[in-house]
C-alpha cells in the first residue's frame, strides 16, 4: 500500500515540477561530461532528451517513473465499484416502492363504485387528499378565530383593536453577536395601558408562535392584550400571510386593524388604519397619535369606524393629519369665556373630520 502512494507522490511531483526540474537536470548532465547547454540544438527531440533526462534523475533516488504524466482522464473514467452499484439500486428500488405504497394508501377510496373504474377513483380521490392538505396550509386553523364575545355581568369593550407585533409594537435586529434582538416601540406601554378599557386588544401577526409568544409576554408584563393570534391563524394567499376578519368572531363595524403593510389586510381594506413602519427609531411618537386617535373613536362612540378610517385614507400620513387637526382644534379654543362654544365631544370629533 506505502509504494503505492510513494508511486502516485512520484507522479504529481514529475506532473507540476517538471519545468524547473528539468532545466536543473538538463545542466547538470552537460556540466558533467564537459558540454556547454547553450550550445545544444533546441527542438522536438531536446524535449525529448529532458524528460529521459529528468526521468532517470527520479528513477536513481528510488523512485518510479510512468511513461503516461497525465492519468486525471483515466481516474474521471474509473468504473464505479459493483458494490455501490448494487446500494444504489436497492435504495432507489426501496424509495420508489415506499413512494407507491404511500400514495396507495392514501388515494384508497372509502368505498368503491363498481360502476367507475378504480384507476379513476384512486385519482379522484387523490385530488381530494391534496385539496385538503393545501386548504390545511392556505385556511386559517379555526373557523372561529376568537372566542364568542362575554355578556353581563362580564365586561367586552365595545371595540377591538387588531395589532401588528413586527414594526408596529417591536422592531426584530440581528448582529452575529447577539442574533436575534426586539426592541420595543417608544411608548407602547403608554398606549396599551390607555385603551385597555375601550378596546379588546388583539395582537394578530404572520410570525410563527413558537417565537413571538415568549417576546409578547415580555412585553406585555401587565397583561394588558387580551388575545394573541399568530401565523396559524392567517390566510395565505398570492405568498402573503392575510388577515381574514370575517373568521375573527366579532362586528367589523368595530374592528380597527393597525398595520403598515397593505397586503396584510387585503381582503377588508376599509378596516386598516395606515401607521409609519417603526425601523428601531427613539424619537418616534407615533403609538401617542394613535392612542388619541383611538381614544376619540371610543369616546365619541362611533358606530362604524370604518367611515372614519375610510376618510383618513385619503391623506398620506393619517396620524400626522390627525395631530394637526387637533393642534388646530385646541388653538381655537383659547377663545375668552364668552366666546367659547359649549361643544359636546361629538362635535369635537366632527371638526377632526
Amino acid at each position: 500500500m506505502w509504494n503505492l502512494v510513494g508511486d502516485v507522490l512520484a507522479k504529481r511531483v514529475v506532473r507540476f515540477c517538471l519545468p524547473p526540474l528539468s532545466s536543473i537536470a538538463f545542466s547538470k548532465v552537460y556540466c558533467s561530461s564537459g558540454q556547454n547547454p547553450s550550445m545544444e540544438s533546441s527542438g522536438p527531440g531536446n524535449t525529448t532528451t529532458r524528460l529521459a533526462t529528468v526521468e532517470r534523475a527520479f528513477q536513481n533516488k528510488g523512485f518510479k517513473v510512468d511513461d503516461k504524466h497525465d492519468t486525471s482522464g483515466e481516474e474521471k473514467n474509473a468504473p464505479i465499484p459493483k458494490s455501490l452499484k448494487y446500494l444504489l439500486i436497492v435504495l432507489g428500488t426501496s424509495a420508489a416502492l415506499c413512494s407507491a405504497y404511500i400514495i396507495i394508501k392514501i388515494a384508497k377510496p372509502e368505498t368503491l363504485d363498481p360502476e367507475v373504474p378504480i384507476w379513476k377513483q384512486y385519482l379522484m380521490n387523490m385530488r381530494k387528499q391534496i385539496d385538503a392538505v393545501t386548504t390545511f396550509i392556505q385556511e386559517p386553523s379555526r373557523d372561529k378565530l376568537l372566542p364568542d364575545p362575554v355578556s353581563y355581568p362580564y365586561y367586552q369593550p365595545p371595540y377591538t383593536l387588531i395589532l401588528e407585533f413586527t414594526d408596529v409594537m417591536a422592531h426584530p435586529d440581528w448582529t452575529y453577536k447577539t442574533g436575534w434582538r426586539f426592541k420595543k416601540r417608544p411608548a407602547l406601554d403608554y398606549m396599551l395601558e390607555n385603551l385597555v378599557g375601550l378596546y379588546e386588544i388583539v395582537v394578530f401577526t404572520a410570525e410563527p408562535g413558537m417565537t413571538i409568544f415568549p417576546v409578547i409576554d415580555a412585553l406585555d408584563k401587565k397583561n394588558l392584550i387580551s388575545y394573541k393570534l399568530v401565523r396559524d391563524s392567517t390566510h395565505f394567499v398570492d405568498g402573503h400571510h392575510v388577515k381574514n376578519l370575517d373568521r375573527l368572531n366579532r362586528d367589523l363595524n368595530k374592528v380597527v386593524v393597525v398595520d403598515w403593510n397593505e397586503e396584510s389586510v387585503k381582503f377588508h381594506p376599509d378596516n386598516r388604519l395606515n401607521i409609519s413602519r417603526w425601523t428601531g427609531n427613539d424619537e418616534d411618537m407615533a403609538l401617542v397619535d394613535l392612542t388619541s386617535f383611538l381614544k376619540t373613536i371610543a369616546m365619541t362612540e362611533i358606530e362604524d369606524v370604518r367611515e372614519v378610517l375610510k376618510y383618513y385614507k385619503q391623506f398620506p400620513d393619517p396620524l400626522a393629519e390627525f395631530r394637526n387637526r387637533q393642534r388646530d382644534y385646541y388653538e381655537k379654543q383659547e377663545l375668552p369665556p364668552t366666546k367659547r362654544p359649549q361643544q359636546s365631544i361629538k362635535k369635537y370629533f366632527d371638526y377632526l373630520m
